[in-house]
């Protein structure tokens, strides 16, 4: 076991599935206490006992980042149950569902709903979890942007446009929090394959994909949890407002 988050509570939404319990398992996996968020509660839970068993600290709390009462009522629990709080990964997000269409053809109301969870879930919560945050004295939070933004994806505009903004976010709040000691950054993977089922991939685009990537593989959650569990570390302790594209080389910038 790598020690390296021994001693700190983390939050990582999202975390029954996918990416999210890929993080949530390498938390606890670098001896800190994770605490599961997610609209799913069978998820959850069952991630958060996974993570138990294997002899890991983890626990779970129904969240809906879109929903402020959901924030308030989760950052309750966590002030109540941990006092300070060191770390956030947030991960929660729609995409694995989105159908991909032309952005004319998207409808009004999964605009709304993705913008909500996608863009306004992390700003709902980071706000919530700060005082928290802020008693955690060196805490770190990790925002999950995406490289879709630098590509200008087509059929995902709204997802895009989503993680654009959550990219900005990471740069304004590194400013905003920095004399908190509070350092944000952010993840920005590039396709990447978990158990989640993604039926709008083709595998003419997923060759595609492998093609423009200087790696020519797919990528996987292990490919992704290191750079997180650098960043909620004291290994990144003077990085802030950093935005880590881990797309194999799709990109060069």
């Amino acid at each position: 076991m790598n020690a390296g988050l021994a001693g700190r509570t983390i939050v990582v939404t999202g975390g029954g599935q996918g990416l999210g319990r890929a993080y949530a398992q390498r938390v606890a996996t670098d001896g800190g206490t994770v605490v599961i968020a997610d609209i799913n509660a069978e998820a959850g839970e069952r991630v958060a006992t996974e993570i138990a068993d294997a002899g890991g600290k983890a626990c779970f709390h129904y969240l809906d980042v879109a929903d402020p009462a959901s924030c308030s009522d989760f950052a309750r629990f966590v002030s109540s149950e941990f006092g300070a709080l060191h770390g956030l990964v947030n991960n929660a997000a729609i995409f694995s569902t989105i159908v991909m269409r032309p952005f004319w053809e998207i409808p009004i109301e999964e605009w709304d709903r993705l913008m909500a969870v996608n863009l306004r879930g992390p700003f709902l919560l980071t706000s919530a979890l700060l005082p928290a945050l802020r008693l955690g004295g060196d805490s770190s939070i990790v925002n999950v942007a995406s490289d879709a933004v630098w590509l200008g994806r087509a059929g995902y505009l709204h997802y895009t446009a989503s993680k654009a903004g959550v990219t900005g976010m990471t740069y304004s709040m590194s400013r905003e929090l920095g004399t908190d000691g509070i350092r944000v950054n952010a993840i920005s993977p590039g396709p990447t394959y978990t158990e989640v089922p993604r039926g709008t991939v083709s595998a003419a685009q997923k060759e595609a994909m492998h093609a423009a990537q200087a790696l020519h593989r797919d990528a996987g959650p292990e490919d992704m949890v290191g750079v997180v569990a650098f960043l909620l570390s004291d290994d990144s302790r003077f990085m802030t407002g950093q935005v880590l594209s881990v797309s194999g080389g799709l990109l060069h910038r």
